[in-house]
């Protein structure tokens, strides 16, 4: 069987996820959409995440791209409009949100740090889970938008320079008695070689990616859900689409245009 998973974030975060889902599903087909004309999310307001993630489920349908799964790799993205979204298609969708009840899990000190992006810790829903799961800990909030622009440069240019990434590890100051610091955004595990090397061993670096898989992959061996599945789909390569194709660069992965405006 070969299913149809549709990654979804507003540049190359998710490919971080997406990592993980072509771990745990080598025989499934991926499409890869990035709306990196409003990139980054982080300074979109909800009413036009929620348009943008509206439209991606219209165009599905309309390019009639048979997509059996929806993931919203975009923690800003998930924690803002994933239950609007979920409503308008009959597409399962699992979104990403911050890691937590694992981090608080993990921590020894009780005193863990999430780094994300400046909507997704102020979000409602982000409050949410620290008041459900982090009662006895204490969680200080960090964002940053240099760390989504560094991690879009060292994909795309593969190259990464990290005295520029500490400058701005230094600048976030995140006390050290921290012992566990959340990645909130599907960006920063692209630099995880460099936070840990800033941070140190003492330092543990969460994210959802490995969750993420698991949950796709529980999903989509439901009896209710691999009906639908073709057993003649043939497996294509990765394709990606952009809503800016041209602020890009392809190197030998084919990137098409995706409008998500109205």
């Amino acid at each position: 069987m070969s299913p149809h998973v549709l990654v979804f974030d507003s540049g190359i975060g998710g490919t971080s996820i997406l990592q993980h889902l072509e771990s745990k599903l080598p025989h499934a087909q991926f499409s890869y959409v990035m709306d990196n004309a409003l990139l980054p999310y982080g300074l979109q307001s909800e009413a036009v995440i929620k348009s943008r993630l509206a439209a991606l489920v219209t165009r599905i349908k309309e390019l009639d791209l048979q997509v059996d799964l929806i993931v919203i790799a975009c923690n800003t993205a998930s924690t803002a409009a994933l239950n609007a979204t979920r409503q308008l298609t009959n597409i399962p969708i699992v979104g990403v949100v911050p890691a937590i009840k694992p981090g608080v899990l993990l921590s020894s000190s009780k005193h863990i740090a999430l780094l994300a992006t400046p909507a997704t810790s102020s979000n409602a829903y982000t409050y949410g889970l620290i008041e459900e799961f982090a009662q006895n800990c204490k969680v200080d909030l960090h964002h940053s938008t240099v760390l989504v622009s560094l991690a879009e440069a060292a994909y795309w240019q593969q190259e990464l320079d990290n005295n520029v990434v500490f400058a701005e590890l230094q600048t976030l100051n995140i006390d050290q008695s921290v012992d566990v610091i959340v990645l909130g955004c599907t960006h920063f595990p692209i630099l995880k070689a460099a936070l840990a090397s800033f941070y140190g061993s003492n330092v543990k670096l969460v994210d959802s990616g490995e969750a993420i898989a698991r949950r796709v992959l529980s999903i989509l061996a439901h009896p209710n859900n691999t009906k639908g599945f073709s057993e003649e789909r043939i497996k294509k390569p990765l394709q990606f689409y952009a809503t800016a194709p041209d602020k890009v660069r392809s190197d030998d992965r084919v990137i098409l245009q995706l409008n998500l405006s109205y």
